[in-house]
């Protein structure tokens, strides 16, 4: 059984989504504002968090910010109203894994639902139980989900974090694109392969100490991107990412 919270502080939408939710065999937390919906984030242990943009005491975004700093990853769907200032790319950049746009079908919400479900299932079958990876001056601490340079932890998205260790976990594969963004984003993201690319150049922005000749994420030129074979890497080890 998946443990499910949903922050949402209008009742009627959390009690549709419990439903909804009981079907797919989800046991599910209510929380109808932001403070509560914190307390529990951070106390318990969930498989998908759904959580509203605009809630009271704390939005969306700040209880977000605040789930990513925590050790234990959980995936998080969040709600926005179409009438809301919503950044989208803001909204991925603090750590959401997906979004939602109010109104939307219960079709919609429960097929993205199983489409998280899948990745994570999907990432945790690909990397397997894999001890944590260190190379170079590079750390990657998998049950903690953090990358670290030369001690220094490296802010990563969930998406960020989940392609480094999709890759780094098997030096010297290539996946293509399409692979890469069936693992990571689901079979409904199809055709969006500039998707795994923009991806890939932040994530070199912050783990490369020279973007323009990458060190371990490298580009399998007309197939997809691989990470360096680990006799291959030679870093600079004064390299530090502020």
């Amino acid at each position: 059984m998946k443990e499910v919270l949903i922050i949402e502080d209008d009742k009627s939408i959390a009690d549709l989504l419990e439903i909804h939710l009981g079907d797919l065999n989800c046991k599910v937390t209510k929380s109808f504002d932001g403070k509560d919906g914190l307390r529990n984030a951070l106390t318990n242990a969930y498989d998908l968090i759904v959580l509203d943009l605009m809630l009271p005491h704390y939005d969306g975004l700040h209880i977000c910010k605040e789930i990513r700093k925590n050790e234990h990853y959980v995936p998080v769907l969040m709600l926005t109203s179409k009438s809301e200032e919503f950044d989208k790319v803001l909204g991925l950049e603090v750590g959401a894994d997906d979004y939602l746009t109010k109104p939307f079908g219960i079709k919609e919400f429960i097929a993205r639902v199983k489409a998280i479900f899948r990745q994570v299932e999907a990432i945790q079958h690909e990397t397997g139980n894999h001890k944590d990876i260190t190379v170079g001056n590079l750390k990657i601490e998998v049950s903690k989900r953090r990358v670290s340079i030369n001690g220094n932890r490296i802010e990563l998205t969930p998406k960020e974090f989940d392609l480094l260790l999709l890759l780094a976990a098997h030096p010297g594969k290539t996946y293509t694109r399409e692979q890469i963004l069936n693992l990571l984003w689901g079979y409904q993201y199809n055709g969006y392969e500039h998707t795994v690319n923009s991806h890939i150049n932040r994530l070199r922005s912050k783990i490369e100490a020279d973007i323009s000749n990458p060190v371990y994420i490298l580009t399998s030129w007309g197939v997809g991107y691989r990470f360096n074979e680990l006799d291959n890497i030679q870093v600079n080890t004064e390299f530090s990412k502020g």
